[in-house]
């Protein structure tokens, strides 16, 4: 749910507008007549709300809110269930990302009642995605929080089921890492088993997220889940291959074999860099011929290797996926292809030498280097 989130958040910040929370100061007061509008809207605008960004704003709104609710926490949860009905009724779309206070609202101040914050965190998730504060519970609470999140992955709502999975992600991008899990992510299995099949495909790729963070530090178990689920049908298949991404981009040899990639009989030739200078903002162009030489077809997974020049002058790899698809014996296809340098948020372009790879089935063919100038 969370995909715009990782880009573009400092235009992602005016979410929180004064025309978002006019309307929700209009629906708190629906759910609490009480509710001082004007005193919420002056203590939301502080001298340096235009400075924060957006996880400030939200904690912000979180903080704020919670001046005006009942101290007791259970009070407030039911405040904040009949908040999101009344959204719901005023027309306000389920997955606004500007709501995810509501879940830290839970996080920050519910952290101490493990029941009432697991029934709230079930409502909420159905409204928007509790992922990211899910995680400290099951930091606090350990074998008792994944007990429930193994319950919620057999729930009737693909939301709650989702949660179950993508909250227990021991890498989530932009979220708290899970130290436990990444160590042993032995309490993840019984709930991504119960996924593996799951009718909904935005739960069967969290799973396969999940297999792809726990791959990082354990390939082997991976392997491992790779043979034990193999062929127990199309989708879960699925969740496997996009769930060993990252070790299928590392040339990792036991998953290469488990989907019978090698590249003895491929030959990679007439590998040119087209734009051996190339400007900043401007794109790199390649080619390269690609041969199955063998007498049998061949699936071939073909990728290129882009090494970055680094601040300190080093070099590092980045791999792009360019096809993956059966070959007939004795095919030839020439391959065409291009790289942005376009400067974007989450990479800073260094000048200097870079290198390019040409990899089949894991397995890197040739080298060629190139220059990116500023100018």
């Amino acid at each position: 749910m969370f995909a715009q989130f990782h880009s573009n958040m400092a235009l992602l910040k005016d979410l929180y507008s004064p025309a978002f929370y006019k309307n929700l100061s209009n629906a708190l007061v629906a759910v609490m007549p009480s509710f001082n509008k004007q005193r919420f809207i002056s203590q939301i605008f502080t001298d340096d709300f235009g400075d924060k960004e957006l996880k400030e704003r939200m904690r912000h709104t979180t903080m704020v809110l919670h001046a005006f609710m009942p101290s007791d926490f259970k009070k407030a949860v039911g405040i904040l269930e009949k908040l999101i009905q009344q959204l719901k009724g005023s027309g306000t779309e389920a997955d606004g990302l500007a709501y995810i206070f509501l879940p830290d609202y839970i996080e920050l101040y519910g952290i101490d009642d493990l029941a009432t914050s697991v029934r709230a965190l079930e409502e909420i998730t159905q409204f928007v995605s509790c992922e990211f504060a899910v995680r400290p519970f099951i930091i606090r609470y350990g074998n008792a929080m994944m007990n429930q999140m193994k319950i919620w992955s057999l729930h009737k709502n693909d939301k709650v089921r989702r949660l179950a999975s993508e909250g227990s992600r021991p890498r989530l991008p932009w979220a708290m890492a899970i130290p436990e899990l990444k160590k042993d992510p032995s309490r993840i299995f019984p709930i991504l088993e119960n996924l593996k099949n799951d009718p909904s495909d935005w739960v069967r790729r969290s799973v396969a997220n999940n297999i792809n963070d726990i791959a990082k530090d354990h390939p082997d178990l991976i392997i491992e889940l790779a043979r034990k689920w193999k062929g127990a049908g199309k989708e879960t298949d699925a969740i496997i291959k996009h769930g060993s991404r990252g070790l299928l981009k590392k040339g990792h040899l036991q998953i290469l074999n488990h989907y019978g990639l090698n590249s003895k009989h491929i030959r990679v030739s007439a590998f040119k860099i087209k734009t051996p200078a190339v400007k900043l903002g401007e794109h790199l162009t390649f080619s390269f011929t690609i041969s199955n030489l063998d007498k049998k077809k061949q699936t071939i997974r073909l990728e290129y290797g882009l090494y970055y020049n680094k601040s300190n002058g080093q070099l590092t790899r980045k791999v792009f996926k360019i096809s993956e698809r059966v070959y007939e014996p004795g095919i030839k296809l020439n391959i065409h292809r291009k790289q942005s340098f376009r400067k974007i948020t989450t990479r800073v372009f260094y000048p200097g030498k870079h290198r390019l790879s040409i990899i089949v089935n894991g397995e890197e063919k040739l080298i060629r280097d190139f220059i990116l100038r500023d100018k």
